[in-house]
């Protein structure tokens, strides 16, 4: 697997973007509430990157500013199942269901082989869904997204994110990323993105937004100004 290294402008080190994966800056500012609206206002929103990337601190500013928005995690819909083969379970559990107007409260099997209390609930009348996750912009969901965002970030940054997230638990890590650097450079998620973020730090107001995005939508059009 090949691993490219780029300097963006603002940092002294190279960055580390694994597989194929292309650098998409320059980069722009942009507000967070800026972005519903400028990725077309779509009902059903893919978040997807690597683990650590900073997907679901992006997601939880960005659903902030769409009331009603309902978060569909990937790590709940595969607990306790597969890494990266749990597509029919997020189709036939959640999207499918949802995108013929039902609502959702959907316990994939490994929540009642292990007693986990809850469900997964999207109500009908949402105003967006958001699938936040490793693999959340996968092919196979094409045909159920309206919009694809990439959050792309060093390599070495997510590391210590999922690190710091996971207890220090590297054996884990490891395993983890042995599975997910194959499984992305094969589905490349980057390339079907209608935007891609700059995870490198996506705490605040202002997020940078990617102008690399080939057939970036007209929508978007005005961010490369």
């Amino acid at each position: 697997m090949i691993v490219a290294s780029v300097r963006r402008p603002g940092q002294t080190g190279a960055v580390d973007l694994p597989d194929g994966e292309p650098d998409c800056g320059p980069w722009r500012a942009v507000a967070v509430t800026e972005l519903y609206a400028a990725l077309g206002r779509p009902r059903v929103l893919a978040v997807d990157g690597r683990s650590g990337s900073g997907k679901s601190t992006l997601v939880a500013r960005l659903a902030a500013t769409v009331p009603s928005t309902a978060v569909v995690h990937t790590d709940d819909v595969a607990w306790h199942h597969d890494f990266f083969d749990w597509a029919d379970l997020l189709l036939d559990g959640v999207l499918v269901p949802w995108r013929a107007g039902r609502d959702v409260a959907y316990r994939p099997p490994p929540w009642d082989a292990r007693g986990r209390a809850g469900a997964i609930t999207v109500p009908a009348a949402a105003p967006l869904l958001v699938v936040e996750g490793v693999g959340a912009g996968r092919q196979a969901f094409a045909p159920y997204l309206d919009a694809l965002v990439w959050v792309q970030t060093d390599r070495a940054v997510a590391t210590r994110r999922g690190l710091e997230r996971d207890g220090g638990d590297v054996a884990f890590w490891d395993e983890w990323e042995a599975r997910e650097r194959p499984f992305l450079a094969a589905d490349r998620p980057w390339a079907r993105a209608d935007l891609v973020v700059n995870g490198q730090d996506v705490r605040n107001e202002l997020v940078e937004v990617g102008r690399g995005v080939p057939g970036l939508p007209a929508e978007l059009r005005r961010l490369e100004r």
